[in-house]
């Protein structure tokens, strides 16, 4: 098979020069390259990567999530145009492991947040798919870098699959924010223990009309569940609150508790230790990725798995002892 080539990419200065100048056709064309997987590209996706870096890392990341029917979509462009009428500059980008099977909803939040995606001052990316939910983080971690390159100070990056997504997108956040409901039987359901111990913030959503008595009940008994997890190593402590996108209610409150918590990080330090962590844990995801495409790219690899689950099934060979007679062959390989 002959190696595939590209049409129409451009020098990989003519992407860096047009993400410094925040031109947004050219931002969207870089992160194309980057969401490549053509080996061509991933050589130019790491030289725009490298040249932009200096002038990246200037933002707030914030992570959002919510349960199914929370009205995600609504509340991120009303949060969004209140950023911008504040005179910031917003990205919005999904992270969503399950789109490969499903295409996921992004690309129709993205025509659903209509007013937001008209503004000069916003950009919305829904993210690639991937086969595994660290080549889709990494990929999104990298448009984040791009998209602050090009002068986007709020990033938000939101989570449209359930499960690992929230780890992933909580691991490239400064603030994780979790979108819950009021009057859906117990509050405390269908949320698990482990996503609220990432939550920096709360916000009931739909806190509007008949719901307004419901939702501060809700609010009350969150908060009481949050004071059962230990202290959070950035000294915050967790805010729950209430808002109604719809009826544009409580959105500034929670766009200035998000700046009391960048406040008190950048002054204790946790903000650039955190930021670090992330860097480095970034980088052996990476090493990651590319050991397993390494590994799975291999033809005599490929060729040898085929053998092995024949054998699986009849019986023949352990799951263990196969395992381990592959990667003895790829060592060798090496």
């Amino acid at each position: 098979m002959k190696n595939y080539k590209p049409k129409k990419r451009l020098p990989a200065k003519a992407y860096i020069d047009g993400i410094l100048d925040g031109d947004r056709v050219i931002l969207s064309r870089a992160i194309t390259i980057i969401e490549s997987n053509l080996e061509s590209d991933k050589v130019l996706a790491k030289e725009i990567v490298q040249a932009i870096l200096p002038n990246s890392g200037k933002s707030i990341r914030i992570g959002i999530t919510g349960v199914p029917g929370v009205g995600k979509s609504t509340f991120i462009e009303v949060f969004g145009l209140h950023l911008v009428k504040e005179g910031h500059k917003v990205a919005i980008l999904s992270i969503d492991p399950s789109s490969q099977r499903s295409r996921g909803s992004i690309l129709g939040d993205k025509t659903r947040m209509e007013e937001l995606g008209n503004l000069e001052e916003a950009y919305i990316r829904p993210s690639a798919s991937g086969d595994t939910l660290g080549g889709v983080s990494n990929k999104t971690g990298e448009t984040m870098l791009l998209c602050e390159a090009a002068g986007y100070d709020v990033i938000l990056i939101e989570t449209v699959g359930v499960g690992q997504s929230e780890t992933a997108v909580h691991g490239m956040t400064d603030f994780f924010l979790l979108l819950m409901l009021s009057g859906a039987g117990d509050e405390l359901q269908g949320i698990k223990k482990g996503i609220m111990e990432m939550a920096d913030m709360v916000v009931i959503n739909k806190a509007d009309g008949d719901n307004i008595r419901m939702s501060q009940m809700a609010r009350l008994q969150y908060q009481n569940a949050l004071h059962i997890f230990p202290q959070s190593e950035s000294g915050w402590s967790p805010v729950v609150t209430t808002a109604s996108a719809l009826k544009n209610i409580g959105i500034s409150n929670v766009w200035d508790e998000i700046l009391k918590f960048q406040e008190l990080v950048k002054e204790n330090g946790y903000f650039l230790k955190n930021r670090n962590q992330q860097q480095i844990k970034w980088m052996y995801n990476n090493i990651n990725e590319e050991l397993k495409q390494l590994f799975y790219g291999s033809k005599n690899i490929k060729s040898e798995l085929s053998v092995l689950e024949k054998e699986i099934v009849a019986a023949k060979i352990s799951p263990v002892k196969a395992a381990q007679k592959i990667l003895e062959e790829f060592k060798k390989s090496l």
